[in-house]
């Protein structure tokens, strides 16, 4: 009797002092990294897509332009090393949801109709891995030039012009960056939601105000080879 109630004791206190399931591991958990983690994310493609403007510019500012990034190691390396981690996190706290979501409803609805979901909701766990095989084809096209068109180390303007030239990559990059500003919709609502901003008076207000900046976002990055199919942005004499 003894023993048994020594072991309960130190059972207690095991769990009252080193509780095994810890915040992270918790569905709340998962979803604030998922959430802080893409507003990271988030922020680097804005700053991204303002840097990719400047071919608007021409030639010779958006060289200028990616060789003063080229000369600042310490800020691309660091901000690399940033986004590979929010990348990791972000990706391991979607696959956790996800099977925690499939194990919790092992069986499948005979016939689903969504009732308040949005399809940029319904296809997050799609379009994230889309959009992560797209982005690593977008680094090899545009930073290491092994995506299949011309490509000059010292000119990134033409390297720009010479892959957007050609109609289908324009277009899955177009495909691509819709794709991703559905995610970026859906995620930039659900980090007020989990933040537990929820409130009549302010719901669709936060709801526009995150189709707003995705909006406004696709047309920023699909204007690119948009405007370089128009002929807008063109190949001249380097």
């Amino acid at each position: 009797m003894e023993l048994t109630q020594k072991n309960m004791s130190t059972s207690a206190v095991g769990i009252a002092g080193a509780p095994n399931l810890r915040f992270w591991n918790t569905t709340n958990g998962k979803k604030a990294i998922m959430a802080v983690t893409g507003v990271i994310l988030a922020g680097f493609l804005v700053g991204h897509l303002l840097g990719n403007l400047q071919i608007f510019l021409g030639r010779d500012a958006f060289n200028r332009y990616a060789e003063n990034l080229h000369n600042l190691p310490a800020l691309v390396w660091g901000t690399r090393v940033v986004l590979l981690l929010a990348v990791g996190l972000h990706i391991w706290s979607t696959v956790q949801l996800a099977d925690r979501k499939s194990s919790a409803r092992p069986v499948a609805y005979q016939k689903y109709t969504p009732q308040t979901s949005t399809y940029a909701s319904r296809t997050m766990y799609m379009s994230g891995p889309i959009v992560a095989a797209f982005i690593v084809y977008h680094l090899m096209h545009f930073t290491f030039g092994t995506g299949g068109t011309e490509y000059h180390y010292y000119d990134p303007y033409g390297n720009v012009v010479a892959g957007f030239k050609v109609l289908p990559i324009a277009l899955a990059y177009v495909v691509a960056m819709g794709l991703l500003s559905m995610h970026l919709r859906h995620g930039l609502w659900s980090f007020f939601q989990s933040l537990g901003l929820n409130h009549p008076a302010y719901t669709p207000k936060l709801k526009g105000a995150a189709a707003v900046i995705a909006v406004l976002i696709f047309l920023g990055f699909a204007s690119i080879p948009v405007a370089v199919l128009l002929g807008a942005v063109k190949q001249d004499i380097f």
